[in-house]
């Protein structure tokens, strides 16, 4: 019960944390079919600049102050950058964030090394939320799970019962005609691209005094962020919720389960005999934790090509 208990609440805050990345990718491919390849180094500047603000303006002026630096800059990314490429198709979009990602990954490096850095939770921030089974689990996991909420929260009422939301929504479908009415659309997408980008640098700012903060952080977590993304449904805020819980539950559980199908053989008499074959067979689950995300994925493309909840073409 302790297993079940703990590996459901750790596998509910890493999908969270999933979330709040994937969010702002879903965002701009929602909004702007763009797949922006850099997208996770945008949650590793916004951890960075935290850690770099936080002796200056204290540790929650770093969380404030570094999501709106990230948004700036994808927004002058957006400007100067992506717009000047975008008429040239998906191909020349993704060339581009694939080499600014490897830009950010280097100027990361030439400022702050090669090593994880001291971000780290404030000391009247350690303390745990509640215990189970004699276990404390930590306050600030349960923070990062409450920031990733309320942002959905915000998201979709922003989305979907505001003026704004509206304006973002005509300038996805029907641009000539948003256009007409008045609406600038080059600057409200330059403003959602920015938005992602913030959203994507919050991430980094709140997760990075959690979680270790160095110049790997993008490459560890990017590729699982176009998972969510794609098994979620391209452009789908409710699918990349819950994609990311499914996912973080997944990976969660795998990790503490040490059996393999030597283990299940056995009940039939023939766990000599796998065990003796070995390969395969006697790899335990947890060993291949990092392969159920992409398994997912495949079994979700295979029967829902448009994600579990993109829609269908």
């Amino acid at each position: 019960m302790e297993f079940l208990i703990i590996s459901t609440l750790n596998g509910v805050i890493y999908g969270l944390l999933l979330f709040m990345v994937s969010a702002g990718l879903t965002l701009i491919f929602g909004m702007m079919g763009i797949l922006n390849f850099a997208h996770a180094s945008f949650y590793m500047l916004g951890a960075y600049l935290a850690y770099a603000l936080s002796p200056i303006i204290g540790f929650w002026g770093g969380i404030l102050v570094a999501p709106l630096l990230v948004g700036l800059f994808g927004m002058l990314t957006e400007r100067y950058l992506l717009r000047q490429v975008h008429a040239h198709g998906h191909a020349h979009e993704l060339l581009l964030t694939f080499g600014l990602a490897l830009i950010i990954a280097e100027v990361v490096k030439l400022f702050f090394g090669d090593f994880p850095v001291a971000y780290q939770i404030p000391d009247d921030l350690r303390f745990a939320a509640f215990s189970v089974f004699g276990t404390d689990y930590p306050f600030y996991r349960v923070f990062i799970g409450t920031v990733a909420v309320a942002m959905f929260v915000v998201l979709w009422l922003l989305l979907s019962r505001t003026r704004v939301g509206i304006v973002v929504r005509a300038a996805e479908r029907l641009p000539e005609i948003a256009e007409a009415l008045g609406h600038n659309i080059p600057v409200v997408f330059m403003c959602v691209f920015g938005a992602g980008a913030a959203l994507a640098g919050l991430a980094g700012a709140v997760a990075g005094a959690f979680y270790p903060t160095n110049p790997n952080m993008a490459a560890e977590l990017g590729v699982i962020v176009f998972v969510v993304v794609v098994v979620g449904g391209l452009g789908s805020l409710k699918g990349s919720l819950l994609a990311s819980l499914l996912i973080g539950l997944f990976s969660s559980f795998a990790v503490g389960i040490d059996l393999s199908l030597a283990n299940l053989l056995g009940l039939v008499g023939l766990g000599d005999w796998a065990r003796s074959v070995g390969g395969l067979l006697t790899t335990e689950v947890s060993s291949i934790s990092g392969t159920i995300p992409f398994a997912l994925m495949l079994l979700v493309l295979l029967v829902r090509p448009a994600g579990l909840m993109g829609e269908r073409n």
